[in-house]
């Protein structure tokens, strides 16, 4: 990670251990680059959307399989939260690309058809860290204990079961979004040309100049630190 750094702001770097040239060039090449900025938008609005779509999907998910393994169902709930991580990225899109490339699904390259992979692909992470939590905290006795005081299914889910899983939703969206922003083999065989991520177009930028690949890599670093310190002050400032 220093090295790539250092050759950010290094004018050659070619058969040598450190560049050499101090600039700065290589970023404003960056952000005049009019498909980079294009990739940075497509990379941040499927990250959102798969975190907008998994916060809605993984609550349920996560409290229907934690009550099927209390209740005698726990390998089929471990199946099923795993499935998604068990089978290739690769391996589902090219099931991706028999499925949506017909006459009757044409939506290879489509933004939403690449939105609905990662969902696929990150829903399991944050199930998963919901399930921990679930089983961690108990959550079972309080919702007894809610029961005992007249308070209905809806209630208890709303009022015990959400709140306490708020610091681990958080994590695991924090989560979600680094994977989405950083997932290349589903990306690369979905995305048609304008809707390309910025790791898809990263990845042809180490085909040209080194230092200009660096200051790409950079940036796509700096965005995961800015996440990661998002996701700290929002933990912290949790009860």
């Amino acid at each position: 990670m220093l090295l790539l750094v250092v050759g950010s702001f290094g004018q050659n770097w070619t058969n040598s251990l450190l560049p050499s040239g101090p600039t700065t060039q290589w970023y404003q090449d960056l952000w005049n680059d009019a498909s980079f900025r294009r990739a940075f938008v497509s990379s941040l609005t499927v990250a959102l959307s798969a975190c907008v779509i998994n916060s809605v999907l993984a609550l349920p998910l996560a409290y229907s399989l934690h009550h099927g393994a209390r209740q005698g169902k726990a390998m089929a709930a471990r199946i099923v939260s795993a499935m998604p991580v068990a089978v290739p990225a690769i391996t589902l899109a090219f099931g991706y690309m028999i499925v949506f490339n017909t006459d009757t699904l044409p939506w290879l390259g489509s933004t939403p058809l690449l939105i609905a992979a990662h969902v696929i692909a990150t829903l399991p992470y944050l199930t998963n860290a919901l399930l921990t939590d679930l089983r961690h905290l108990g959550i079972e006795r309080l919702e007894q204990a809610a029961a005992t005081l007249g308070a209905g299914e809806w209630q208890r889910f709303t009022g015990i079961v959400m709140p306490s899983l708020r610091q681990s939703m958080l994590s695991g969206l924090v989560m979600v979004a680094a994977l989405s922003i950083g997932e290349f083999n589903l990306s690369n065989l979905l995305v048609g040309f304008q809707n390309r991520t910025y790791p898809v177009v990263l990845l042809q930028a180490f085909y040209g100049a080194t230092g200009f690949a660096c200051a790409a890599t950079v940036i796509l670093l700096l965005l995961a630190s800015l996440a990661a310190l998002l996701s700290s002050s929002l933990l912290r400032k949790t009860p």
